[in-house]
């Protein structure tokens, strides 16, 4: 990186640096690096201001401990290349999760008419903040001796000035976004489709009606799937049971879980007639794993014995809506997946990241892995491309910008110098400047108009599908995964593969109603997984995996973020910089960092 590259990081960020700071910073052992780790601590609430952060040589030292260079030790990446690493944060001792894992239940209505439950209300998230027509003023002074030198009895800072530094920042302040390669149209043709994408198809008004058209919705559509398998061709509803039968062969949605005295699993379930409870034994291993794997309002087949008891039954068999192997396609070019690059947050790996971008560009990387970078055609992100603003409590104090706009156009100025033959599709996450609720619509305009003038920019919404040259990617950023986890007792983040299968066979992305993961209660469930697709791609827990499951490809694209504090508490380490290519229908996983 160069000497400019290195003083547009700090302008980037707000800080200015002295002359002497400023040749400490270049003439370190690794001067990236060194600003990267510098940069962080400077934005710690010790260091945070409103104007632009000015930085002295005894800061340096001070900051660290009076040493040349950070400590960091060499590793070897996935791209063959000798780089230093940005030392980690230290793992905080495994706390045990107190947290009861048995959902508890909740009141959902019935799909029949007579259900009495009021909806929830989506509300649109505040993802918006002020801007500041305020710039600082820049004028050359003395050099302080430290930093709390530079209050004044105005107790406004004085500001030193670097002319490159000056200059990279009114770069930066440029109202016209500037791309170094996505300048002009590509002439490459592309057989892209959008098969599913829900942005202009919500009609839910939170209304009563609404809820149970949406579960009536989520009913038919999966007993449609069910009812295509041999045991369950016949069905028969609950309110159609008699007496004269022995055998029950039922499509039934979950309704409630709990354990007997014994052990035994009890599940009632409804249809759109009525509802029963059916006993699951726990002498029977294989029925009874099937039947801990249960989520409420899930819908599946299930083989029973009918009791004397008109509205008990003993279970026998789960029958899920399942997928059949897919077959192979032909793929002569590559797809890259991303999620979870949180542009804006303090622990967004830049320099990690601006090596992704060199890579894809055939600019890093040994001869085969650019020959890798040469066939990418599509670039997939699934969600959280940006921080976003107010979504958790004091957000902003780990906020590197604190301007949605301004997170989505500094995304804009990293994927804009991407190659503009590559199709960039951009769908949202829980943190992205859209509605909270599933199915996500796409990004709008009004916040991301930077990403929308780019001529290879998609947007679509979360969940979505698209065709790309014939595979079909199904693309949602797994919000569910964090309801899955508390449910299933064998479920954990760091498999997210085994969550990702169980989804498949389910075919819904959000199976419970009510808990973690809001949805909104449109007129028809967009989260049924109608179609099995070539590829089902997922972020949001920051841990890649990959699983073929039948013929499809399973893929967790992972993080561009280092450790969060919530991860901290939970001890769940990301694998941030780790990137998942389908590369002529061969997994391939570089590292960045």
């Amino acid at each position: 990186m160069s000497t400019n590259k290195i003083l547009l990081k700090f302008a980037k960020k707000g800080i200015n640096l002295s002359p002497e700071a400023y040749d400490k910073v270049i003439n370190a052992e690794n001067p990236v690096d060194f600003a990267s780790n510098l940069i962080v601590k400077l934005k710690s609430d010790k260091f945070t201001s409103k104007d632009l952060v000015s930085v002295s040589g005894e800061t340096v030292d001070e900051l660290t401990g009076k040493k040349t260079a950070p400590e960091s030790n060499n590793q070897d990446t996935l791209i063959q290349q000798k780089i230093k690493k940005t030392p980690q944060p230290i793992n905080k001792p495994k706390i045990e999760k107190t947290v009861n894992k048995t959902p508890q239940p909740i009141n959902k209505p019935k799909i029949e008419k007579t259900v009495n439950k009021t909806p929830q209300k989506v509300n649109k998230p505040k993802n918006e903040v002020p801007k500041s027509d305020e710039k600082p003023q820049v004028k050359d002074t003395k050099k302080p001796d430290s930093i709390n030198d530079l209050k004044k009895e105005s107790d406004k800072p004085e500001i030193y000035v670097n002319e490159a530094i000056k200059e990279a920042s009114e770069t930066i302040k440029d109202a016209k976004i500037k791309f170094k390669r996505n300048e002009q149209k590509t002439n490459v043709e592309y057989d892209f489709k959008i098969i599913q994408d829900t942005s202009k198809k919500s009609y839910t008004s939170g209304e009563l009606e609404n809820l149970i058209a949406y579960f009536k919705s989520r009913y038919e559509k999966l007993a449609n799937i069910l009812s295509k398998r041999p045991e369950l061709r016949n069905y028969t509803k609950i309110s159609d049971i008699d007496d004269g039968m022995d055998s029950l062969s039922l499509i039934l949605m979950v309704k409630e879980i709990r354990s007997s005295k014994n052990g035994h699993k009890l599940i009632e379930f409804e249809d759109d007639t009525g509802s029963m409870t059916i006993l699951f034994s726990n002498n029977n291993d294989e029925l009874f794993a099937e039947a801990e794997k249960l989520v409420r309002d899930e819908v599946v087949g299930v083989i029973a014995n009918k009791s004397d008891d008109p509205g008990f039954a003993f279970g026998q068999q789960i029958i899920k809506p399942g997928v059949l192997r897919v077959p192979d396609k032909e793929m002569d070019f590559g797809i890259v997946f991303l999620s979870d690059v949180h542009i804006g947050s303090l622990t967004f790996l830049e320099d990690a990241f601006q090596r992704f971008i060199d890579w894809i560009n055939c600019d890093f990387g040994t001869e085969e892995q650019r020959r890798v970078a040469e066939d990418v055609k599509y670039l997939i992100i699934g969600g959280d491309i940006v921080d976003g603003i107010g979504v958790y409590p004091n957000q902003d104090k780990e906020l590197a910008i604190k301007d949605i706009t301004e997170q989505y156009n500094e995304a804009a100025r990293f994927l804009g110098n991407i190659r503009s033959d590559i199709k960039i599709i951009i769908a949202p996450g829980n943190h992205d400047a859209s509605r909270v609720a599933e199915p996500q619509p796409a990004v709008p305009e009004e916040y991301a108009k930077a990403l929308y003038e780019l001529d290879n920019v998609e947007f679509i919404s979360n969940p979505g599908v698209v065709s790309l040259d014939g595979i079909n990617v199904l693309i949602y950023h797994g919000r569910s995964f964090d309801d899955l986890v508390m449910a299933v007792k064998d479920f954990e983040y760091e498999k997210s593969e085994v969550i990702m299968e169980e989804l498949l066979q389910k075919r819904h992305l959000a199976p419970i109603y009510g808990e973690r993961t809001p949805l909104a209660s449109e007129l028809e469930d967009y989260l049924v997984i109608d179609e099995v697709p070539d590829v089902f791609h997922t972020g949001h827990i920051h841990i890649n995996s990959y699983k073929r499951y039948k013929g499809v490809h399973l893929i967790n694209s992972g993080t561009f973020q280092t450790q969060t504090e919530f991860q901290k508490i939970y001890n769940i380490n990301p694998t941030p910089a780790e990137v998942p290519i389908l590369h002529k229908g061969k997994y391939k996983h570089y590292k960045f960092l």
